[in-house]
């Protein structure tokens, strides 16, 4: 004779079972463990100067002070 469904065992005294696994848990670890996103750009001005600062509409050459198109 055959069963029509399938039984588990259940956990003996003292036994436990194993913790279902929380996904939300693990995105916020792996959230706390990343650093934060830089806000920054790497621009390049006409004089040849490279420099990397904050993204905004605005931003001037430290180099030269010409201010670089967005």
């Amino acid at each position: 004779m055959q069963r029509a469904t399938q039984t588990t065992r259940r956990p003996r005294r003292g036994e436990r079972r194993p913790a279902p696994v929380d996904v939300r848990a693990s995105e916020r670890l792996r959230a706390q463990r990343t650093p934060a996103p830089e806000d920054q750009a790497l621009y390049r001005c006409q004089c040849g100067y490279a420099f990397k600062a904050e993204v905004t509409t605005s931003v001037g050459c430290p180099h030269c002070g010409t201010s670089q198109a967005w």
